[in-house]
């Protein structure tokens, strides 16, 4: 095995740990989705050797021909990249969990095409929390309608919401668009969802959103 794909897991993990703490939230409250996009499927295989199983791939054919590739092993794949409607089929037949919802087409598709034998699909709303106008994801206002849309098809499950910030060094505007996640969860919560999840955070200000509520943070970079 590499062993510079073990030490920094191991690296990236121990950050985990340290903004747990800072945060004052347990240990294990948030998961690691190592994003696997353009690395081969030898890669991913020495960090499932490393003790990684959650991976998240950006786009359809990369993702699956991995997922044929590393059909052994027993990996919970995270698609976190934009899905055209004509490509749902690929995604609701190999991935446990999608990030990137943004409207209710996508997440009408992919409840049809998935198979019978599986568990319902992890659906996360992406929230486009900076309002840029090249970003994909929903409004904020729009949430609400689109996780009640969601909540009735029958073989996918609205878990939590996503966002992307725009890239800034300004660590309390990331703050602020972590915060307005994190109280749009809260918001569903308190219309009767049952979200457990928010998927934010990468390499770069993973800290910031593990002391604003991740549950899970997508790193590639510093893998």
């Amino acid at each position: 095995m590499s062993q510079t794909v073990k030490m920094a897991l191991e690296l990236v993990r121990q950050q985990i740990v340290g903004a747990e703490a800072e945060a004052n939230r347990p240990a294990g409250a948030v998961q690691l989705i190592a994003v696997s996009k353009t690395f081969p499927a030898d890669a991913i295989r020495e960090a499932y050797a490393a003790g990684q199983r959650a991976f998240g791939e950006n786009y359809v054919q990369e993702f699956s021909a991995k997922a044929t590739q590393l059909a052994d092993l027993d990996i919970e794949w995270h698609f976190i990249g934009p899905i055209q409607s004509n490509k749902t089929r690929i995604v609701a037949e190999y991935a446990h969990w999608v990030h990137s919802i943004d409207r209710h087409k996508i997440a009408e598709r992919l409840s049809a095409q998935r198979p019978h034998h599986m568990p319902q699909l992890n659906l996360c709303i992406q929230v486009n929390v900076s309002g840029e106008a090249s970003k994909s994801g929903c409004a904020p206002e729009e949430v609400g309608t689109l996780a009640r849309q969601i909540a009735a098809l029958p073989n996918v499950r609205v878990r939590g919401l996503m966002c992307i910030p725009e890239p800034t060094p300004d660590e309390a505007l990331l703050a602020r668009r972590f915060a307005l996640l994190r109280d749009l969860r809260d918001r569903l919560r308190q219309e009767g969802f049952d979200l457990d999840v928010l998927s934010m955070g990468m390499s770069s200000d993973m800290g910031l959103a593990i002391g604003q509520g991740a549950t899970m943070v997508r790193i590639g970079t510093a893998i």
